[in-house]
C-alpha cells in the first residue's frame, strides 16, 4: 500500500528513516536528498517518521465562546429538538450562531444525531402540495373563570398563516360570521376550505340527499360558492383527516389555557391575539425553511401577486399596533 502524505511533504518515510540513521552532516544530507537543512534537522529530532497532526492542538469553535458552546450542548440534550428548531430557538440568545457552526458544535460533542424514537411509529406521509389558499377550519372549546367559549381556528395548509376568533356559541350563524371575518383578514384568495361534518359547516350526512338539503343550501356553502371556494368535508369519524388544524388547536391551548388562568373572557381574547400575532409574524417554521408564516406570504406576493386581494405588507405590525 502506498504512503499517504500531506500536500506540502517533501520527504517520504524511507527518506526520513535514512536521515535519522545517517551520521552525515546536515548540509551533506540536505544536498543528497534535495531538501532544506531545516527539514533535515526537523526529522533528526523526531523519533517517528509519520506526519504530525495538522490543525489546532485543542479543537474549539471559532464562532462560539466556551460559555455559548456549553449553552448549546445543554439545550440540545435537554430539549432533544431537531437541528433547525435548536437554531431558531438559540439565535435569539446567540445572534451570531449559524447553522453550520451549530452542526459542528453538536458533532464535536457527539450529539449531532438524535436518538431513534420512531421505531414503533408508522411512517409519516407528506401532505399533498397546494398553492396558498387552502384553509383547514375547526372549533375548540376553551374555558375561563366566566365560563365556556368556542375558539374558531383557521390555518393555511401551505403558508401556515393562522386566524382565530373566540365566540360564545358554536352554531351556524357564528360559523358564517367567522368565515366572513376570515375572508376579510386573509390578504390572498382562498380556493379550498376543509372542515369536519359538524352542523356548523354542513348538513348531517344522513340529511344531505333529502329534498330540503338540495334546495336549501347551507349558508356556509353559499359563502364558499360566492367566493369561488371549494368546500371539502372530512371523512366522518376521522378527525385526523383535518390534522393540521387539530395540531394548531393543541399549540394554542398549550400556550394559553393549559398554562395560565384567565379571570375573564377579555383576558383570554387579549392574550390569544398577542399569541397569534407573534405566531404569524415571529415564529420561524422548519416546514417553511426558516421563514415565518407572514414572511412566506410576502415571498409568494413577490412571485405570484395575482393570487392576492391586497398588498400583504399592510398586515405588518407597526409601532402603534
Amino acid at each position: 500500500m502506498g504512503q499517504v502524505r500531506h500536500g506540502s511533504a517533501t520527504t517520504t518515510e524511507a527518506v526520513r528513516r535514512a536521515i535519522q540513521r545517517s551520521e552525515e552532516s546536515v548540509r551533506a544530507l540536505a544536498r543528497h536528498h534535495g531538501i532544506s537543512p531545516t527539514t533535515v534537522q526537523k526529522w533528526r529530532k523526531r523519533a517517528h517518521t509519520a506526519d504530525a497532526a495538522m490543525g489546532p492542538k485543542a479543537i474549539h469553535s471559532t464562532v462560539l465562546t466556551a460559555e455559548e458552546e456549553a449553552m448549546v450542548v445543554a439545550f440540545r440534550r435537554h430539549t432533544l429538538l431537531p437541528l433547525d428548531d435548536c437554531l431558531y430557538a438559540l439565535q435569539a440568545t446567540i445572534p451570531h450562531l449559524t447553522r453550520s457552526a451549530l452542526h459542528r458544535c453538536l458533532q464535536r460533542h457527539g450529539i449531532s444525531r438524535l436518538p431513534d424514537m420512531t421505531a414503533d411509529k408508522p411512517a409519516k406521509q407528506k401532505f399533498k402540495a397546494y398553492p396558498i389558499g387552502y384553509f383547514h377550519i375547526d372549533i375548540a372549546e376553551f374555558r375561563t373563570e366566566e365560563g365556556k367559549l368556542h375558539l374558531y381556528v383557521g390555518i393555511d395548509r401551505t403558508s401556515k398563516f393562522a386566524f382565530v376568533e373566540l365566540h360564545e356559541n358554536a352554531d351556524r350563524p357564528t360559523s358564517v360570521i367567522f368565515s366572513e371575518a376570515l375572508l376579510e383578514a386573509v390578504p390572498y384568495n382562498l380556493h379550498t376550505i376543509l372542515t369536519d361534518n359538524g352542523i356548523q359547516f354542513a348538513d348531517l350526512p344522513r340529511n344531505r340527499d333529502g329534498w330540503t338539503a338540495r334546495y336549501r343550501v347551507h349558508r356556509f356553502d353559499q359563502i364558499c360558492r360566492e367566493h369561488g371556494i371549494e368546500h371539502r368535508l372530512t371523512k366522518p369519524n376521522h378527525p385526523w383527516t383535518n390534522g393540521q388544524v387539530e395540531r394548531m388547536n393543541r399549540t394554542i391551548k398549550d400556550a394559553t389555557v393549559k398554562r395560565y388562568h384567565y379571570d375573564s373572557h377579555d383576558q383570554l381574547r387579549d392574550h390569544l391575539q398577542i399569541f397569534i400575532d407573534a405566531y404569524n409574524h415571529g415564529r420561524r417554521l422548519k416546514t417553511l425553511r426558516g421563514l415565518t408564516p407572514y414572511e412566506y406570504v410576502a415571498r409568494i406576493w413577490t412571485e405570484d401577486p395575482d393570487r392576492f386581494k391586497i398588498d400583504p405588507y399592510r398586515h405588518t405590525p407597526g409601532p402603534n399596533t
